[in-house]
């Protein structure tokens, strides 16, 4: 017979499971969340107020508050009050709390006053897999990432939009200026209100161009010349779409390229990558536990100083170097085309020409060998090489470093197919648990902290799906 299920009566009686316990199956995500921060010594990651006072009102334990944000972000309720919600109604919550339900005042605390112990025990869950051998291989992935603040666009300044909005404001006013002339040749009680309401117009853009002629003066005193109002540490940052940008944080990832887990994160407020390479790669090193680590990158992070740091540290790097010639882009002989010959210390050009070493510099902070030679008056293809009285060429002393990284470049053509496909799902996740603002708190530390939370969650997630509850519950308790 064709119907619709049917509930069951709110007044009928059930023989319900009498132990909590029995809700939570065996395979559930939550007991491996129970099972982690259970073998974790609090204390020694340096979690505050571990031991409890003699004396006052008894307060939560911070493995139950650590436990109830764990499983928050694992499922996308990293909102204090939504915690303080769930932790009434939520099943799998009463089971992990013991039926506790703490404030959200006390649950927003624990995160705000724990910032460096919870980043500690996201690095001791990447411990963890390095003991299972997750990182077997030793090579990562090392991109970055604009994630949003909760500072809205408008409420950041910095110079060039501070001008736009003036102009802005300046043409308004003269629109309403001229729309006031306009309304003193008419007559009668309407044009009489429209004047008022123009003046009123009129008077709150004065108030506006005052606020906006301030913060110009604000804007200046600050090092880096921008000002965020709601949270101070955001910074507007560009984004791959033209004429886009966003006010955030720039959120540093190296992730293995086997099993995609996030080794090593960082959160910083700089718009772009550049010079975060040879940091974030120290990380890796001490992260997987591995001197030999294979860091591969995009050209954003493209920076002899970096790169010659993780030669010294023993790291080996894959990333291409940046199409920036000035003379290629004007339809000329680029460096490239100029082949370095190491036993004479010579550039041999495009005419085959020898350039001679003639004298050294120095260039913020770098050492630089010119190089030159005397036939180019006389060279036939002179007009494609330079416009100057020769083409000069300059070498940094450690050019070596970068000419070794492309050749491995050149041999692994595959590299930035496994640096996209490694790097960039995790940070899709990421900002697709997030929503549509991605952090919930405000300054770079307290961001920092939501991070960590993120990626603790993301790797515990992964690594889940990779062994099982089961497997990994008897792996932490081993």
């Amino acid at each position: 017979m064709a119907g619709h299920i049917k509930g069951h009566d709110r007044r009928q009686s059930f023989l319900l499971p009498e132990h909590v316990d029995d809700y939570v199956t065996e395979e559930n995500p939550v007991r491996v969340v129970e099972a982690f921060i259970d073998e974790l010594d609090l204390a020694e990651l340096g979690f505050a107020r571990v031991v409890p006072a003699e004396t006052g009102r008894p307060g939560y334990h911070l493995a139950t508050l650590l436990k109830l944000y764990l499983y928050g972000y694992l499922n996308r309720i990293p909102s204090s009050r939504r915690l303080e919600r769930e932790a009434g109604r939520n099943l799998e919550l009463m089971w992990l709390t013991g039926r506790l339900a703490p404030d959200f005042k006390t649950i927003a605390d624990f995160r705000r006053d724990n910032g460096p112990a919870i980043r500690a025990v996201c690095s001791r869950f990447v411990a963890l897999c390095r003991g299972l051998g997750l990182f077997a291989d030793a090579v990562v992935a090392v991109d970055g990432s604009k994630f949003k603040a909760v500072n809205n666009r408008d409420k950041n300044f910095t110079p060039y939009k501070l001008h736009k909005r003036i102009e802005q404001v300046e043409e308004s006013i003269a629109r309403y200026l001229d729309a006031m002339d306009t309304a003193d040749r008419q007559e009668g009680e309407l044009a009489q209100t429209r004047i008022a309401r123009l003046k009123d117009k009129v008077a709150l853009l004065h108030e506006q161009m005052r606020r906006f002629r301030a913060m110009q003066e604000r804007v200046k005193a600050v090092p880096d010349q921008q000002v965020s109002l709601t949270d101070p540490d955001a910074r507007s940052m560009a984004t791959s779409g033209r004429g886009t940008g966003i006010v955030g944080y720039n959120v540093q990832a190296a992730v293995d390229a086997k099993h995609h887990l996030i080794v090593a994160h960082e959160v910083t407020n700089l718009g772009h990558d550049r010079g975060q390479l040879s940091g974030m790669a120290r990380q890796v090193q001490q992260a997987i536990g591995e001197a030999a680590v294979t860091v591969i990158a995009d050209r954003g992070y493209y920076k002899g100083e970096d790169i010659l740091a993780c030669e010294r540290d023993g790291i080996i790097t894959l990333l291409p170097k940046p199409l920036t010639s000035g003379a290629k882009a004007a339809g000329r002989f680029g460096k490239q085309d100029f082949t370095y010959l190491p036993e004479p210390d010579e550039y041999r050009c495009p005419a085959g020409e020898r350039l001679t070493w003639r004298f050294n510099n120095v260039e913020n902070g770098m050492t630089l060998r010119n190089y030159w030679a005397d036939a180019c008056s006389t060279c036939a293809i002179k007009p494609q090489c330079t416009t100057g009285r020769e083409r000069r060429i300059k070498r940094w002393e450690h050019e070596a470093v970068l000419e070794a990284v492309q050749r491995r470049l050149d041999q692994a053509p595959d590299a930035m197919r496994v640096r996209r496909q490694t790097v960039e799902h995790p940070f899709g996740t990421l900002k697709a648990w997030m929503g549509s603002n991605h952090f919930l708190t405000r300054t770079l530390k307290r961001v920092g902290t939501e991070m960590s939370l993120h990626v603790l969650a993301y790797n515990m997630k992964r690594v889940i799906a990779i062994m099982g509850t089961r497997t990994l519950i008897q792996a932490i308790r081993a």
